[in-house]
Formats: C-alpha cells, sequence, structure tokens
C-alpha cells in the first residue's frame, strides 16, 4: 500500500450555509443558518474560528471546538430582516502550537424578509381571470420612480433589492436590462400553502434620477393548464400577478421603500401565446420598445388590479434550492431539409429545454419550431406527447437580424424541425438551451465498458431534464408531474449525481402540506386532481419516510429528519390503520411493480408479482426507518412504538408470503429482490433457498430485465447479497430487450420510461403512457458507483467510507468519484490479468475502509491518497474474456 498525506497545515477552501454548497446566500430566510464548510487538507486540531463581520463594521468572533462537524450552530445573534453580514473561517490551534491557519475567502450573507409584515406592498394584476379552453397571452408591467423625488442619491445607496414573486411565472428587467438569469420563477409549489420569492441584487442597474422596472408575466403552473386527461385550469387561482417590493439601504442604515404600487401600468404582451405544454407564440412587432427603460411613454397602457396580499393565505419563503437557468448551449450535430418547407435538426442528446434562433427576413413572416424526442417512421414522433404539442412561434419584426427564444415554456426533445425558415438552409442559426435547476455536479462514474459509461450519463441526463424545479417523471409529455414513487427508488442516486439537497427540502415541504389535505401522501406531488386515483399507494407514498432518511444517509443531518417527522410518523401511522394494526397491508388501490415488462402496453400496472407483497414489505421498511429516525431525535417512546409496529409487519409478511422453506409468494424476481433487500426472510437457511431461485429466475430470463419501478432498482443488490455477483454482471450487460443497455444500442442519451418505449423496429411503444426521459429505472447508477466502483459511504454524512470494488463481467477498469460533504472522495481500480491495483481518495476528515478482491485484504486509512495492490488466486479469471455464466 502507498499512501499520500495531504500537508499538516489545513486551511478551510470553501464555506457555505446549511447545504447550499453551491448556491447563493442572498436573500435566504433562515436567521440563525447553521455553517458548512471543508478544509483542503486533514485539520491538526479541532477549533475551528468564525469571524462575522456586521454591516457596520462590527466583528464577532467564535471558536468551535466541533471541528469534526460538517454543520455548526449559528453562533452569534440571530440576522434580521434584511441584514447583511460576511462570514470566515480558519482554524486556530488555541494552544498556541501551530498558530492560526489562513483565513477562507469570506462568504457574503444576507437575509431576506423573514416576516410577512416585512411586505408592504400589493400584487399587482393585468389579468385577474380570463377564460379557459385556449393558451392564454403573456402580460407586460412597468413602473417608474425618481430618485430625486425620493431624496435619494445613487452614490450613497449601499445595496439595492428587489423583492419578488409571482401568481403565475414571471422575469424582470429593471431600467432595460434583466435583472437574472433565473427561468420560470417562482417555479412550481403547492401555492395555497407556500410561494417562493426571489431576492435580486440590482445596486449595479440602479441609476441617479429616473428608473424604470418591467416586468413580463404569464399563467405558468399557477392558472395555465396542467395535468393530463384534458388538464386542469386555474387550478391555484383566476389570476396572474406580480408581488414586488424595491428597497434601497443607504450608508447610514436606513431603508428607502421605493413607491411603486400607484404607478403600475399594464400592456398586452408581445407573447401572444404561452403554455408549458403548448409552447409559446411571440410577435416582435408588438414589443414596445424601451418599455422598462426610464421615459417610456404609457399613457395608453391600462391600470392593473391591486389585490390584497393578506387575502392571499400562503406562505412567502425564500427558496431552498437553486433556481431554473440555461446550465448548456448544444449546436445541432445534424442538419437537413425535408418535406414541408421543414428544416430537420439533431441535437444529439435529449433534454429539457428550448430553442435559441437567430433571423433575418421580413417583417410578419413567422417562424414555426417543432420538437421531439424520436423519429418514428421518418417524422417527428409526436405521439407520445399527447397533447403537450410542444410547438413555438415567432414572428420578425423586420428589423435585421433577430434573436429569440421563448420564456415561458420548457420542452423535452432532441429533434428539431424548423418549419418556414426565411432563407437557404445555410444561413440556419438555432442552438438548444439545456433547462433545468442548476444543481451542483457531485457524482462521476467511467469505465472499460463503453455501454456501461453511455448508461450512466443517461442517468445524468434524466436526472437533469427532470428536475426542472421539482422531481418529475418526464419533461415532454403533458404531465411533468413531482411522482412521489419516482424520486423514492431514485433518491440514493440523485443525491450521488448532484446536489439535490435543496430542491428535494423544498419539495418534501410541499409533500407535508398535500399529505395534510389529502389525508395521506398524494401519488405525486404538488397534487392535482386531474383524474388520477387519490389513494395511499405503497412505494409512492412511502417517499414521505425515505427521501429524508435517504438525504440523512448522504449529510448526516438530522434536521430533514425533524423537520419531515411529522409527515414520516403520518404515513406510518395511515399504513398502519390501513393494515388493522395487523402488519399485513392486503387492501385497497395499488401500483405494484409498475411497468413490469410483462404487463401488457396499456396495463402497465398489470405486475406478475403480488401488490400486497409489495405494500407490507414497504410498510415494514418505512417502519423500520421511522423507528431508527425517531431514536436518532431523542423520541424513545415513538422508537419502541415503531419498532413494534416493524416487528408485527415483519411476522405479518413472513406468515402470508415466505413459506418455511423460503419460498416467496409470486416468485418472481421482484418478490424475492424485495425480500432479500428489506432483510425479511426468518433465518439464513430461508435467504439461502430464495437467493438460489433469484439466480434461477434470473438465469431463466436470459438475464433480461423482468423488474418495473419497485424491482429494478434493488435487483442487481439483492444478486449481490446473496453472492450471485456474476448474475448481477450478466444482467447489467445485458443488451437484448428488456436490458439497462438495450436503449443504448438503440442510441438512448436518457432513461426511458419502458424498457421497450421503442421496439427493435423503431417504432414507439403503443402504449398511451410511453416517454423517453424517465429517470427511475436509472437508479441502477448508484450500483454503479457502489460496487462496480466500489465507493461508498459507511455511516451518514460520508465520515467514514467503505472502498469495496467488486469486478466481473469483464471490466478492466471502473472508477467512480463523489464530491462528499466532507470533499471530494474516489475509488479507481484496475486490473490486467492477475494483477489488481486499486487508488482510492479519502476526504479530509473521513476515514476509509478498503475491502480489496478475492481476499486480497482489508485496510483501514485516513484521509489523503492511497495505492493498494493485490494478486488474483486464478489467472483463468482474466477479465478480459467474457465472465463465464455459473449454471
Amino acid at each position: 500500500m502507498k499512501t499520500t498525506s495531504a500537508d499538516s497545515r489545513a486551511t478551510v477552501d470553501s464555506v457555505w450555509l446549511e447545504n447550499r454548497r453551491a448556491g447563493s446566500a442572498l436573500g435566504i430566510d433562515e436567521s440563525a443558518p447553521r455553517i458548512a464548510w471543508t478544509a483542503d487538507s486533514p485539520s491538526p486540531d479541532d477549533a475551528v474560528e468564525l469571524e462575522l463581520t456586521r454591516d457596520k463594521g462590527t466583528v464577532e468572533r467564535h471558536i468551535s471546538h466541533g471541528g469534526a462537524q460538517r454543520l455548526i450552530d449559528w453562533p452569534f445573534a440571530p440576522l434580521t430582516s434584511r441584514e447583511a453580514v460576511t462570514l470566515r473561517l480558519r482554524f486556530n490551534d488555541e494552544e498556541g502550537f501551530a498558530g492560526p491557519s489562513d483565513w477562507s475567502a469570506p462568504l457574503a450573507i444576507e437575509a431576506g424578509l423573514l416576516d410577512r409584515e416585512d411586505w408592504a406592498v400589493p400584487f399587482v394584476s393585468p389579468s385577474a381571470s380570463a377564460p379557459q379552453g385556449a393558451v392564454r397571452p403573456g402580460h407586460l408591467l412597468r413602473a417608474e420612480w425618481d430618485n430625486v423625488d425620493l431624496g435619494v442619491d445613487v452614490t450613497k445607496v449601499q445595496r439595492a433589492r428587489i423583492y419578488s414573486t409571482a401568481h403565475g411565472v414571471y422575469e424582470l428587467e429593471l431600467n432595460g436590462r434583466s435583472v437574472s438569469d433565473d427561468l420560470l420563477s417562482p417555479g412550481w409549489t403547492s401555492y395555497s400553502h407556500r410561494l417562493r420569492y426571489q431576492t435580486h441584487d440590482v445596486t449595479d442597474i440602479l441609476q441617479s434620477g429616473r428608473n424604470a422596472i418591467g416586468v413580463w408575466l404569464a399563467d405558468g403552473w399557477y392558472r395555465g393548464r396542467i395535468g393530463f386527461d384534458g388538464g386542469l385550469w386555474d387550478v391555484y387561482g383566476n389570476d396572474v400577478a406580480v408581488l414586488l417590493q424595491l428597497e434601497l439601504t443607504l450608508e447610514d442604515g436606513s431603508v428607502v421603500d421605493v413607491p411603486l404600487t400607484d404607478g403600475w401600468r399594464s400592456h398586452a404582451s408581445p407573447v401572444t401565446a404561452a403554455a408549458l405544454y403548448e409552447g409559446e407564440s411571440y410577435d416582435s412587432r408588438l414589443l414596445p420598445e424601451g418599455f422598462s427603460a426610464p421615459g417610456f411613454d404609457d399613457s395608453t397602457w391600462q391600470t392593473p388590479t391591486l389585490l390584497d396580499l393578506s387575502d392571499f393565505s400562503a406562505k412567502l419563503e425564500a427558496p431552498t434550492g437553486p433556481p431554473v437557468r440555461v446550465t448548456e448551449v448544444l449546436k445541432p450535430i445534424n442538419v437537413e431539409a425535408i418535406a414541408g418547407s421543414r428544416i430537420r435538426l439533431d441535437f444529439g442528446q435529449n433534454i429539457a429545454g428550448k430553442l435559441r434562433i437567430r433571423v433575418n427576413g421580413p417583417a410578419g413572416h413567422t417562424v414555426t419550431l417543432h420538437h421531439a424526442e424520436v423519429l418514428e417512421d421518418g417524422a417527428l414522433g409526436v405521439r407520445p406527447l399527447r397533447s403537450a404539442v410542444s410547438i413555438d412561434r415567432y414572428t420578425l419584426s423586420g428589423n435585421g437580424v433577430e434573436e429569440w427564444t421563448p420564456r415561458f415554456t420548457v420542452h423535452g426533445f432532441r429533434f428539431a424541425e424548423i418549419e418556414n425558415w426565411p432563407g437557404a438552409i445555410e444561413t440556419l442559426d438555432v442552438e438548444a438551451l439545456v433547462v433545468h435547476t442548476d444543481m451542483q455536479r457531485t457524482g462521476w462514474f467511467e469505465s472499460s465498458h463503453p455501454g456501461l459509461n453511455r448508461l450512466h450519463e443517461n442517468v445524468v441526463w434524466s436526472m437533469r431534464d427532470n428536475f426542472v424545479d421539482l422531481p418529475t417523471d418526464c419533461p415532454q409529455r403533458d404531465e411533468r408531474l413531482g411522482w412521489t414513487g419516482d424520486i423514492q427508488v431514485f433518491a440514493p442516486t440523485a443525491l450521488r449525481l448532484f446536489g439535490a439537497h435543496g430542491t428535494l427540502k423544498g419539495w418534501l415541504r410541499d409533500v407535508a402540506y398535500e399529505q395534510g389535505d389529502q389525508g395521506h401522501v398524494p401519488n405525486f406531488v404538488p397534487w392535482i386532481e386531474c383524474g388520477f386515483p387519490n389513494h395511499p399507494t405503497a412505494a409512492w407514498g412511502d417517499a414521505a419516510v425515505i427521501v429524508p432518511w435517504e438525504m440523512y444517509q448522504h449529510d448526516g443531518d438530522l434536521r430533514v429528519l425533524r423537520d419531515q417527522y411529522d409527515s414520516m410518523r403520518g404515513w406510518v401511522d395511515l399504513v398502519d390503520r390501513l393494515s388493522g394494526h395487523t402488519g399485513l397491508w392486503n387492501t385497497g388501490f395499488q401500483l405494484g411493480d409498475w411497468l413490469d415488462p410483462a404487463a401488457p402496453p396499456d396495463n402497465p400496472g398489470e405486475s406478475h408479482t403480488d401488490k400486497s407483497l409489495v405494500a407490507t414489505a414497504y410498510h415494514v421498511r418505512t417502519s423500520q426507518i421511522l423507528a431508527a429516525t425517531a431514536e436518532l431525535l431523542g423520541k424513545t417512546v415513538d422508537a419502541a412504538r415503531y419498532r413494534s409496529i416493524a416487528d408485527r409487519a415483519v411476522v405479518a409478511f413472513q406468515a402470508e408470503f415466505i413459506s418455511p422453506h423460503g419460498r416467496v409468494v409470486s416468485d418472481t424476481v421482484t418478490s424475492i429482490a424485495l425480500a432479500i433487500a428489506f432483510d425479511l426472510f426468518a433465518n439464513e437457511d430461508q435467504l439461502r433457498v430464495a437467493g438460489r431461485r433469484l439466480g434461477q429466475l434470473v438465469e431463466a430470463s436470459d438475464f433480461r430485465i423482468s423488474t418495473g419501478f419497485v424491482g429494478t432498482p434493488i435487483i442487481c443488490d439483492a444478486l449481490v447479497r446473496v453472492g450471485e455477483l456474476d448474475a448481477a454482471y450478466h444482467l447489467l450487460l445485458q443488451e437484448e430487450l428488456p436490458s439497462w443497455l438495450y436503449p443504448v444500442s438503440m442510441g438512448a442519451t436518457t432513461i426511458w420510461e419502458r424498457w421497450d418505449s421503442m421496439l427493435p423496429d423503431g417504432t414507439i411503444n403503443p402504449g398511451d403512457m410511453t416517454s423517453f426521459n424517465h429517470y427511475a429505472l436509472g437508479a441502477v447508477a448508484g450500483f454503479l458507483h457502489r460496487v462496480v466502483a466500489g465507493l461508498d459511504s459507511a455511516e451518514p454524512g460520508w465520515r467514514t467510507l467503505r472502498i469495496e470494488p467488486r469486478p466481473g463481467g469483464g471490466l478492466t477498469h471502473a472508477s467512480a468519484s463523489h464530491l462528499t460533504p466532507l470533499g471530494p472522495a474516489s475509488s479507481s481500480w484496475n486490473r490486467v490479468g492477475r494483477h489488481f491495483t486499486a487508488n482510492v481518495l479519502v476526504p479530509p476528515g473521513a476515514t476509509a475502509t478498503v475491502v480489496l478482491p478475492e481476499g486480497g485484504g482489508t485496510f483501514t486509512v485516513g484521509a489523503g491518497s492511497h495505492t493498494f495492490q493485490s494478486t488474483f488466486r486464478d489467472a483463468s479469471d482474466d477479465p478480459r474474456k467474457p465472465s463465464p455464466r455459473r449454471w
């Protein structure tokens, strides 16, 4: 073993608040946020010195002796609304042997409006109601003020802030300039309960004398059509409106509220139609040039309706996660002219996003943009979109080269067709803008198998495309809902790949709110009554317990468990009642092992696995998690109660679904994998019998997938648990339908909803529910990290790692890396004949147990880089040859 330790003198290399590792600390709504940090090397001591500088230069210092803590409780006086401070950290050896380290870079922190009473403005509505049934137009709003009239010298303004939100979706301009690059703000929440507001720093845009604000506004999720089976209009209200408060903080600390309420004016927008599903139409001839600049003549504009804030009960709160933004720009990899005055573009990647065009043509000429994920029979495959037609239209003003991209819609597509382009194909100038929540990437995987590498990237892309403000099922059809079952199975993988904690934290708040309204956890959140059965459903409702638990497992942060405890408890208590306090949940509506590949296209819930078995297994799992949560939170009485409920459910499961010899009811891969993964067997003899049967079933299927939403995320781990590593690799590397690599062989760039979303002949699955961008079946990416590459956490928060690579399947190398809460960690291995080498990186403040394959040894190491070598016993296991089947 070779070890390289980091320098002995550590410094704090990054500081952030709560779990906003890559997020802004502007406009936060915590008065006492916890402080997180990472070091560039192991600390020589446990003392961390914190220095806080307040607005008037007052400096406060505090020594924390919890250097091993990732989150330090705020040691200073709580922040007040609007308060701005800076924070920096360093290590400080109080004994004086080493002296203090260098300070970290300062972190600017600013509180938002912490109390509802801080809001002193009404909602401003250009449309208090509108007819249903047709896509509605957008709206413009503007207001002006004069700093001279306010007695404000702009040179004395220390900071200028806009606090804003909307019923609908909106964008802001100040003095002709865009205020931010956020998209689709304020995003989608359970609007009747909570509405997020944004804080914008506009200090540098402010000017002397007159200033003007402009607002673009459209229906969005609040009032637009959402949901399937025709969808619903005006779900949250009849109005579209903006709530906007502008404040100037002067050098002396005084705050000037800019009076805008009586100055608002509204007008029709050049956005003549805007909807999330249908697309956007824009007539550039209708743009009032300079409407967001001072001096614009708005004398013909209308006076909007003012809606009193007190008439709306939703809590106003700051976002917990990053905003939606354009995160990448793609050029087409192929452009071709086709019939019908169209030009087809292939961007080489299925995305959530929109097009940006640069076009030159006569006034009144309209260019139409069509979108689809795949091609079928030589045309755009639009049938899976259902009623989400996904068509954008741009009408030119005729003023030279015009650049345009839609503001208030997003599409799921790889292919686009441009209809009626005003020029030769050589003049086409079109790009695809990738749009999603701007999360920090935290997980990577690479191996010697190109198919696995593409599979992993497909998972990454499907997560990106389905985190457009909240975790959804798909980004393209008339659905795009926060299905609880999808994120329940995918959460561990999501937290490996991206810094999703903030997004999930906010979504879980909505889970709790909707749970309170419905009396149970609905199947998607936010919940809308669009025709889907609204009943307690195993594996879907269990997200209320499993998602916060997985967040705790990743971050080691108990706060998410405290915040969600009532919701977690409410779900388990409900299922206990539904089981008649027997532990056996065998009544009511269930989805079961949804999308079992053996189910018919028009009935995806017709699984071969007993739905009551699935429901009871999940009842065991979530009651066990709740008991562990109660123990962690010091709720000993609750912990005992939920252990009793879990034990009762285990007994019920064993009596109903497992024979004394270990055979499992349904005799399916999913039923056995669930019993293995959730540790439901009474003894090791039963486990051995079940493991042997699982291997037989997987082999009998010729190592093709025979599991749906419930079984797929756990099947490979279940096989490894019972000693069937080869079978797991055969299943993982299978390319025939149904399998993970079949879509890859068909050119997929995202994870499909169905194993056969596209049939081998290139036609689209005939089912009404067919998406080419669903992350749920991509939960296997976690297996690639944990087992194939061998990188895993041995305790919550990654304080202890377990690195145990499991080579197989003919792979000659594999690697995974993850930006843990403590810093980067990685595991990389390669094999040449009998010679095996592993390279390990352990983050500062952590230790790792490294287990080499085939008895190569077990080692405990600290932070730093380490190299291990071992020799396989049998050269016949040369991984460059296909791994032989064991049967």
